[in-house]
């Protein structure tokens, strides 16, 4: 049923992306898993243009959504039971960086937006690139050429070969997710290493931990 939800709520997105940007100006691609060193990661739309590239993750849900930048999870409010989800900046800060990669392009091109397309609302003050509703209008106030005309060739003649040659499925990626999530020494959030911490204060004070990295940009941590 979840399945079955987020596909529902990405075609919405992708029709939402078809009706209000033109395509002469915006290339779009939908539903794209990209192979990386430490797995793969799935985007639900990446749209080019000489504006910069485009993140998109929906999120197909209603009722009250409360969340903060630093917070793991988010919760979804509705019909008085609350739903926690993995925030979903996380998932973004990783696809950036994978797709930055892939492309061979500076992460300073690309710009992730989270886009709630279930008729809910937010009752907490959330970052600006987390929207339901004006999507288009978002991407449309980028209006700076940043990306030359030969950059933006080599782009998208990359990301059609690995939408055309590409085997990889949603279960191939489902898979390199859990082993992601198993692994000691690689954060499945960035794919950066995994460092050994003491916890500094609070109740597991001296016990050790692994931690990302990345910190602060990354917080993920898991038992030692």
């Amino acid at each position: 049923m979840s399945f079955l939800k987020g596909w529902f709520g990405e075609k919405k997105t992708a029709f939402n992306i078809w009706l209000f940007l033109d395509n002469e100006a915006y290339q779009r691609y939908h539903n794209v898993i990209i192979p990386s060193k430490n797995g793969t990661t799935q985007i639900d739309h990446i749209i080019i243009s000489k504006y910069g590239l485009f993140i998109v993750e929906t999120k197909n849900k209603k009722g009250w959504i409360f969340g903060s930048e630093q917070q793991p999870k988010w919760t979804q409010s509705i019909y008085g039971k609350n739903y926690p989800f993995q925030n979903p900046l996380r998932q973004t800060f990783r696809q950036k960086k994978v797709l930055a990669k892939y492309l061979l392009v500076p992460e300073s091109l690309i710009h992730t937006i989270i886009f709630f397309n279930g008729n809910c609302e937010f009752k907490t003050k959330m970052p600006e690139n987390v929207i339901n509703s004006g999507l288009g209008k978002y991407i449309k106030q980028y209006k700076e050429i940043i990306v030359s005309n030969d950059d933006l060739k080599l782009i998208i003649d990359k990301l059609d070969l690995l939408v055309s040659n590409s085997d990889l499925s949603n279960k191939d990626h489902l898979r390199s997710l859990r082993e992601r999530k198993r692994s000691n020494t690689i954060c499945p959030n960035c794919g950066a290493n995994l460092v050994e911490r003491v916890a500094k204060r609070g109740p597991n004070k001296d016990t050790k931990f692994l931690g990302c990295e990345n910190y602060p940009k990354c917080r993920f941590t898991k038992n030692a």
